[in-house]
């Protein structure tokens, strides 16, 4: 089977497709909307948005147009950031329910544990509160899992010991380059499915010439053997793209890294925005 049609199975037992689109830094209206239906298209069955993205009413228009019935496509939104109150995420996931379009969502994430304005300050309390009104909507039916995203071992554990429902899922930043050994180790010792955004380190690994090395071995692009990389590390990967070819390559990922050369991709450490 391809890996565009496998799942991963959640705590709480619900599917998510191996490969999500992301749509992060995709403008809202004809570039989402496209971007979206052309996933679709080619078997995408996994789409990323955010309130904060601005395009969520674009992705569910899409999701809509796309003749696909909606219990077939996973879609994932994100609380906004600063938004650390019970009623404040009760009023926020509506608004994405409106511009969605839609009855339910798959899965819903509070964006990360402090605004992104004031990063790293202590929201602790806020953090509980915001993920306790997920938590009802979560046993109303309204969405079908629930996380986090951004959070760090600390982050999580708050939450874990104030509320009931452990997150289902932790969505980070993750590729070849960066360690985040501790968030993974802490999460899969607690059953968090990791999804790894920016798989391709926001596209700044593709001209990594180690990379590029390994890929010439493979007969494959760059972007697969970051990809690759992402699912033998047992994450869920969401590139993204606008342009059909890519969203077609990105998928195209079933061949196997070796061990060995895993071992040297793992090698590969530094802020990828800072390679030449």
């Amino acid at each position: 089977m391809k890996v565009l049609n496998q799942v991963y199975t959640l705590s709480n037992g619900v599917q998510l497709p191996k490969i999500g689109l992301g749509t992060w830094q995709t403008k809202k209206g004809e570039e989402t909307y496209q971007s979206v239906m052309m996933a679709l298209k080619n078997g995408y069955r996994h789409i990323d948005t955010a309130e904060g993205y601005q395009n969520e009413a674009s992705v569910g228009q899409a999701v809509r147009d796309s003749g696909i019935p909606r219990e077939e496509i996973f879609v994932t939104s994100k609380l906004e950031s600063h938004i650390k109150t019970y009623e404040g995420a009760l009023e926020a996931f509506e608004k994405t329910m409106k511009e969605l379009k839609f009855d339910y969502l798959d899965l819903f994430l509070i964006h990360a544990p402090w605004p992104w304005s004031e990063m790293y300050k202590d929201c602790n309390e806020g953090n509980v509160l915001a993920y306790k009104a997920m938590e009802n909507l979560y046993k109303e039916g309204r969405i079908r899992a629930i996380g986090v995203s951004n959070f760090s071992p600390n982050d999580i554990e708050n939450i874990i010991q104030n509320c009931d429902v452990v997150p289902h899922v932790n969505q980070i930043g993750y590729f070849i380059g960066i360690d985040q050994s501790e968030t993974i180790d802490y999460c899969r010792k607690h059953n968090i499915f990791i999804e790894a955004y920016s798989p391709l380190g926001i596209g700044y690994l593709l001209s990594n010439k180690d990379i590029q090395k390994v890929a010439e071995k493979y007969n494959v692009s760059p972007a697969q053997i970051c990809i690759r990389w992402c699912l033998q590390k047992e994450t869920a990967p969401l590139p993204k793209s606008i342009h059909e070819n890519r969203i077609i390559q990105n998928t195209e990922v079933d061949f196997e890294i070796s061990d060995e050369d895993m071992e040297f991709l793992d090698t590969i450490k530094g802020d990828p925005r800072r390679w030449d």
